[in-house]
Parts: structure tokens; sequence; C-alpha cells
């Protein structure tokens, strides 16, 4: 199953390049992908019709107990046929729905909805919950994308951001879920969820977890009161609504429900919560769907209505209500996606969807008339359909069940809307008379009424022979959600039975809602109360609420001046560790008294007379100076006491910073006034002074404690037998710590990147040249060389002797900084003959490819592997080791470059 996601991930990346290549066919070449691996799924129907469940595991962090874990069993083969199928049949559609789109605009589109269809297969198969959490939020960041496809639209990217901020606000419930539930139970694992049920309840986040769950499930799956989302999410291309919004991602909540049901069950409100909620939704579906005006917003209304009555039946109890839910469930997939696809043609036809503007359509789309009219009968319940079925089912299992006749009686009401809904958008576009005339202007075309008409064949065949689909797909289902097999009779006909009669008073109130649909339509439409009462208003005033008091709580914060930041900093610093000092109640531990050592305490006096002229200077290159000043004499300390590294290290970083500050100076005044009054250098005095004497007593405290040092003899130790290094510091960056380093260095160039877009490029513009003395510019150029030497030697060095990647970086970063000091940005950024964003990218790549051997061979990621040369062999040992540090140095040297370049472009404005 990991091969077959892997598949699915590089194939949506692959595959649709196909379409930049290939006119209408594309989509169909586009569908084997799906249908390759719909194949591959259906070759484990043995092993789902038997009962068995499929297992795989990776190990992720067994110290943590943390695996990736894919689990199939009945109910999750039945999505993976819902999505794989349908998938395919959305890509031969797509290809001719979106015929008349730039070819680069169809291959985005291909590559969406693949990249949607794997995160699917990845939500349905996860066994862990975290790897679930993760394809579950890519379900959603997919959708936004795909129902905002259209850029330019207004209405279109106002439907993406609220889809988004609904569905991504369940998503972080569910990650609550998740974490109190692996804090209960002691494991990740979604399948372990049902034998731990009463624990779950027990435990003091039962409620809490049961709550998260609810609303990650009803925000996906459009539930009251996160219902809203949905009928705007019609904003999307239509294969992406008859896919996302009818067939797939929005049962994603039922399947989430489904699986923690019997958690739900163990409490005395979990199953009124869902029926209550599922019956509000249905009413409201059922209003709404009738007062649509547009083709695909009444089948979206209809949907949500169905969205309800599979809550309803996970709410219900009994065997047969899990039976209804499963069928219901494959019916409606297969009805309703096959009506978005007729909707979607007819809108590629005519250029509207408003169902009083349509009529007469039979004639000119014959094939989708007819793919229209089998779909339409299905969901209105019409035998012999599957829709039929699945309402006997629903009745059934309410008959059948513990509760009052309220949730029948919505029930009911509910289907007969969707019958009434059924006929009017299969009647009045294809077979009523138009108001006035339609003008088509696309024909039909294979690829447009393929892909209803098989569904709608489906939804007849199936019903009429199911023995297949009932052995592997529905059976197999039932017992996975129940937790036991149960007997499934999926059979048109059943003998006279009250379900029957039920399904015969829905289709005649369906018929009486056909038959007066206009005056009923025409009503709901001037009633100004129901959309007074609309949550979607309520929502967008809420975010606009959220978002001017996030502005004004950032307005307060991020003020922009630099001397309130350090203030506050400080004075919260100092504030904070007297708090500590004072509730802890420790005295100072002092340092046992040591000879002065002459020549550090002289350094030490020099870094401080460099502090105190930079405080004191008002002329911004003295202060420049003493700073300076200041950062040698900490390198010296750094160097005399056994840190080697760290004062290449900080002697780079001074160096560096004197060139970037030079050259910044160059464009602002170097002196300026005092701005600060007396009173208030008084105050900055007092601060200043205060965490001064915190710092000062922290340090005497850490100096005279007695740290023992197991850590570092270890490392000292295991540095050359484990890491092959004599730098023990480097060896732990690499090695023991690598992958800390990695997470850094991503920092380096994540901020290498914003700055970039922050500092764009404007190389149209003229770039002057500052006047500098013509012995540096002379000298810059075997300068600039000798430190990439030293640069080269530093890298390649730094595993045994002080050095590595990072000091590397900032010493070739130094040779381009003087280097444009000298002679310019432009004649630096040519020498360097590469965007440093290209460096970033490149050296990131680089670092985290360097982990991947070791993982091969067995061991963690980032495991270094080493070759080491016979003796006598005058050759150098070499490992991956050599590609991490080449790739910080790489990441470290974009990212200077890109600031340097940056600035300095921005100083010459």
């Amino acid at each position: 199953m990991f091969v077959l996601l892997l598949v699915a991930l590089l194939g949506s990346c692959i595959v649709p390049l196909s379409a930049r290549y290939v006119g209408k066919g594309a989509g169909f070449i586009v569908a084997l992908l799906p249908f390759g691996l719909a194949a591959a799924f259906v070759a484990y129907a043995p092993v789902v019709e038997r009962g068995w469940v499929r297992g795989e595991g990776v190990s992720w962090a067994p110290s943590l107990g943390l695996d990736l874990t894919l689990r199939l069993d009945g109910f999750s083969f039945l999505f993976c046929l819902l999505i794989t199928g349908i998938g395919g049949l959305v890509a031969i559609y797509a290809g001719g729905y979106l015929t008349d789109k730039p070819k680069a605009e169809r291959s985005r589109f291909f590559t969406l909805i693949l990249l949607f269809m794997t995160a699917m297969l990845g939500t349905v198969l996860a066994d862990n919950m975290l790897l679930l959490i993760v394809f579950w939020e890519a379900t959603s960041i997919l959708s936004f994308l795909l129902i905002g496809f259209d850029s330019r639209s207004a209405r279109s990217r106002r439907a993406a951001i609220m889809a988004l901020q609904v569905t991504a606000g369940g998503g972080l419930a569910l990650v609550a879920a998740a974490a109190m539930i692996a804090q209960v139970t002691g494991s990740w694992s979604l399948a372990a969820v049902a034998g731990n049920a009463p624990a779950i309840v027990a435990s003091p986040y039962g409620v809490a977890i049961i709550l998260c769950v609810m609303v990650a499930a009803f925000t996906k799956s459009a539930q009251f009161p996160f219902h809203f989302w949905l009928p705007n999410a019609m904003q999307a291309p239509t294969p992406a609504s008859a896919f996302l919004h009818s067939a797939t991602m929005v049962k994603l909540g039922i399947y989430l429900l489904a699986r923690f049901e019997p958690v739900i069950a163990a409490t005395w409100w979990g199953r009124t919560t869902l029926i209550t909620v599922a019956c509000i939704t249905m009413a409201v579906a059922s209003v709404q769907a009738l007062r649509a005006a547009s083709f695909k917003s009444a089948l979206a209304y209809s949907t949500m209505a169905s969205l309800g009555i599979l809550v309803l039946l996970v709410g219900l109890d009994g065997p047969a209500a899990t039976v209804a839910m499963i069928g219901f469930l494959l019916a409606h997939a297969i009805y309703k996606a096959a009506l978005f696809f007729c909707a979607g043609s007819v809108l590629h036809a005519t250029g509207t969807g408003t169902l009083r503007s349509l009529g007469g359509l039979a004639r000119k789309l014959p094939m989708t008339a007819i793919a229209c009219t089998g779909a339409s009968l299905s969901m209105a319940g019409i035998p012999p359909f599957l829709g039929f079925i699945s309402k006997e089912f629903l009745f059934e299992a309410q008959l059948e069940s513990s509760w009052e006749l309220i949730p029948l009686a919505v029930a009911v009401l509910v289907n007969a809307v969707m019958v009434g809904v059924a006929g009017v958008v299969t009647l009045r576009p294809f077979f009523l008379k138009p108001v006035r005339p339609v003008k088509v202007e696309h024909r039909e075309s294979v690829s447009l009424f393929m892909p209803p008409l098989l569904l709608a064949l489906a939804g007849l065949t199936i019903s009429l022979d199911p023995d297949w689909i009932t052995r592997v797909a529905i059976r197999p289902a039932v017992a996975a959600v129940y937790g036991r097999a149960v007997p499934v009779d999926v059979a048109v006909w059943h003998g006279w039975t009250p379900m029957l009669a039920l399904s015969l008073v829905v289709v005649t109130i369906g018929v009486a809602i056909i038959r007066w649909w206009a005056p009923i339509h025409v009503f709901l439409r001037d009633s100004y109360l129901i959309e007074e009462i609309g949550l979607e208003r309520l929502w967008e005033m809420t975010v606009r609420g959220l978002l001017r008091a996030s502005a004004a709580v950032t307005g307060w914060v991020e003020h922009g001046d630099l001397r309130r930041y350090v203030v506050t900093t400080a004075v919260a610093l100092v504030g904070l560790v007297l708090w500590s000092l004072g509730m802890a109640g420790a005295a100072i531990r002092w340092p046992v008294a040591e000879a002065i050592r002459p020549a550090e305490a002289l350094v030490a006096l020099i870094g401080v007379g460099g502090a105190v002229a930079a405080v004191r200077a008002r002329n911004l290159l003295t202060t420049m100076v003493a700073v300076g000043i200041t950062g040698f004499a900490v390198a010296i300390t750094f160097m005399v006491n056994g840190a080697p590294d760290l004062a290449i290290t900080q002697f780079t970083v001074e160096a560096l910073l004197v060139v970037l500050l030079t050259a910044l100076l160059l464009a602002v005044p170097l002196d300026a006034a005092r701005s600060r009054r007396p009173r208030q250098r008084a105050g900055d005095a007092a601060i200043a002074a205060g965490f001064a004497a915190v710092m000062f007593v922290a340090m005497v405290d850490m100096t005279g404690a007695g740290h023992p040092t197991p850590a570092a003899d270890w490392f000292g130790r295991m540095s050359y037998v484990a890491g092959k290094g004599l730098n023990v510091v480097n060896v732990i960056l690499v090695d023991f710590r690598g992958f800390d380093t990695l997470g850094e260095t991503t920092v380096i160039a994540v901020a290498a990147l914003l700055g970039a877009s922050l500092l764009r490029s404007r190389r149209t513009e003229p770039q002057p040249r500052q006047a500098v003395h013509y012995s540096f510019a002379a000298a810059s150029g075997p300068l600039f060389w000798l430190l990439i030497v030293a640069s080269v030697v530093i890298l390649w060095r730094g595993h045994d002797q002080p050095g590595g990647g990072f000091v590397g970086g900032l010493v070739a970063a130094l040779a381009f900084a003087v280097f444009a000091l000298a002679r310019g940005v432009r004649p630096a950024e040519d020498r360097l003959r590469v965007r440093p964003t290209t460096l970033v990218a490149t050296g990131l790549l680089l670092a985290i490819v360097s982990g991947l051997p070791g993982m091969i061979g067995g061991g963690p990621f980032l495991s270094q592997l080493w070759w080491e040369p016979p003796a006598g062999v005058p050759l150098p040992k070499l490992g991956t080791t050599i590609a991490f540090d080449l790739g910080v140095f790489l990441v470290v040297l974009g990212a200077v470059l890109t600031f340097l370049f940056g600035l300095r472009r921005e100083g010459a404005r």
C-alpha cells in the first residue's frame, strides 16, 4: 500500500504533463493512473472478502512509539474503490470540460485533482492518527486550490478561503482529539480506538475527545452549523465539484464518525447529538434546495441533505443502520457524481446553469439527458435503481432502531425533497419547454457524456446484479464498521413491506413538489427570514471581527520601535529571573577563586572598553568599530579557552558585519543628533544596569556550579569511533545531532527565501557605484580568491580540525561581500553566476539527500556513511558528511548573499 501511495504521488506530478502536449485525449491518458490504482486495489478483493485486514508499517520514531502504519479493511477498501474509480471518470470528464482552457491550466488542474486523490487514499488508509491528520489537512489545502482554481474570480477566492477556514479549523480539532487519545491510550493507532472506547470515555478527556471528533467531522461533511461553505464551494470547476463535494471529500467526516462510533455510542449523549445535528442539517438543506436557482446549487444542497442522512445513520443503533449507511454512501457517490457531471455539461454547452433559463436540451444533448435521467431516478429512489435499495435500507434502519418517529418523519420529508430536486434538475433543463430559446455553444463529446452515462448504468447494473459488489465491498465494509459480520441482502424486491410503503409516500410527496415547484421556489426565494438567519453572514462577520482585533493587537505589539522591543525584552527577562530566584529562594553559588591571568584580563578589559565606547559614541562609524572591538575580544576569549570553532565563527561574523555595515553606512549619514531626553537616557541606563547586573549574577552562579561532564566525555570518546572525526564539535553537529542541524539549516533557508521576496532584485534599475580607494579596488580581486580558497579549506578540514560548512559558508560570503563593497553589487552577482536562492535550494536538497544512504542501509535518517582507504594508500577518507557539510555551506552562502545584495541595492536606491 505504501508503494501504491508512492505511485499515486509520483504519478500525480508526472502524468498531468501529458496535458501540455495532448489535446482532447489528455483526460483519457491521465485517467490511466486512477484506473490503474483501482485495479491494484481490486487485487486485494480476496483478502477483504474474507474479512481480513491488510496492514503495513514503517518504523518512524520507535522510542516514542510512533510508526507509519496503513490499514486496509472493508470500509477503507470501499472508499478506495470510490476514490480511484470516480477519480478516473473525473479525469476523463475534465479532459473534455477544460478543452478550451490553455494547456498549462489543464495540466495544473489534473495535477491538483490527482494529488487530491492521493491525499484521499492516504486518509482512508492511514492507521496512525498523525499520518491521517497529515492527509486530512492535505485534502483541505487541495480543496482550497481547486475551489479557487479560477484565481481571477473574486467569488472563487472568497469560496476557497471560506472552505479552508472551516475545514482547517476542524482539522485543528482533530489534532487535539488525536493528542488526547494518545495521552489516554498510549497509542496513535486508529484501529485501537474501538477497543479502548470505555477507557477513552471514562478519562478526563472523554467529552473533549468526542466533541473535537464531531467538530472535525461536521466541518468536513458540511453539517449544521458549519454547512454554509459547501454551496459556496460550487465555484470550483464542475469536475472538482463532482469529485470533492459529492463523491469523496465531504464523506471524510462520515468516515471519521464511523470509525469513532464505538466511542460516541459509549456516552449517553453521543448518538443524540449526531441525530439532532443531522435532522437540523437535513431540514436546512431541504429548504435551501427548494430555493436554489442553479443546477449546481440544487445539487449542492441535496448533497448536504444526503450527508445529514449519513450522519443520522451513524447515530442510529443496530446493524441495519450500518448496512443502510454503507449502502447509501455507495449509491449517493454514484448518482450524485453523475448528476454533477450532467450539470457541468449543461453549463459547458449553454454558458448558464440557472434552471429557469434552461429547457429542451434533450435534443441537443441526448446522451447527457439519458445519463441525467438514470442518475435522477436513482436519486429519487425509483426501482430498479440502486438508490431505491438504499432508501429501503434507510427506512428499515429507522424502523428497527430504538429512536422515536421524529427522525423518521424528517427523513421522509427530506427524501421527498430529494425526489423533487431530482425531477426538477432533469425535467426543466432537458424536457420542458424553455422560456426563451437556449443557445448551445458546445456539443457534447464522448469525454463529457461517457462518465455520467457509465455511473448511471452502474446504479442500474449493481442493483440488478449485486453479487460481486456485495461480496467484496458492502458486506466487508459493514463488518468493519459494525465490528462483526452482518447479513446484507441487496435486492430490488423484498415484498410488500413498511419500507416499500414509506418509499411510495416519499415518491408521492416528491411528485407533488415537482408539480408545484415554481410557486414553492418563488415563495421561499422571497422569504427574507431565511437569509437573515443564515450562518454564512455570521461567520463572515466573525472573521472580519477577528481580523480587526488581530490587526489592533499587531499594531500594539509590532509597533516598529526597536528601542521599545529591546526595553520590553530586557525588562521581561530581568523580571522573570528575579521572580524565579525569589520563588526558589536559592543562594548564589560563587566560583572558586583562581589566579588572575593577565592576558585574558587585558582582553576582557578591551572588550569592556569597546562596549563603553559604543554606548558613548555619537558617530555611526565609531560605534561600528567599537562594537567590532568587543566582538573580537569575545572571539579571542573563545580561542584561549579551548573553543577554536566558536572563535573562528565569531571572527568571521565580526568581519562580515563590518563589511556589511560599511556598505550600508555609505547610504546613511554618519552623525546623528541625540534623540533621547536626559530623563529617558537615565531610564535607559537604569534598565541597562539592571540587565547587566542580572546577567553578571547569572554568569557567576553558573561558573560556581559544578557541572558533571558525562555527555562531553562520551562525545569525546565516540567522536572518531562513531563519527570518524577528530573535531568533536563538527561530529556532534553533522552526525550525533545532525537532525537538529538540518532543522536550523532549514530555518536559514526559509529566512533567505523570505528575504529574497522582500528584497527582490531590480536589475533594470541603474546601480550607482560608490567611490572607493583604488588600492582597495585593486586588492579586492586577489583577496576574493584568497577567501574563497580559505572557505573551501575550512569546509574540507572541518570534520577533523576547526572548521566546517557553516564557517566555510560565512568566509565565502565574506569574499563576495568584500568584492561587492569594492566593485559594486552587479559585478559580484555576475561573478556568482547563479541566484543566491538557487544556492539555498541546492544546499538544502543536498543536506537532505546526504541522509538517505544511511537510511537505505538500515540506519536512521542522517546516519553518515564513511569509506576509509587501506593502510598505506595516500587517499583521504570519504563520507556522506562531506555532502551534508557542503549543503550547509551553500545554504549559509546563499542566505548571506541574499541579504547582502538586497540590502546593497536598497541602500543604493
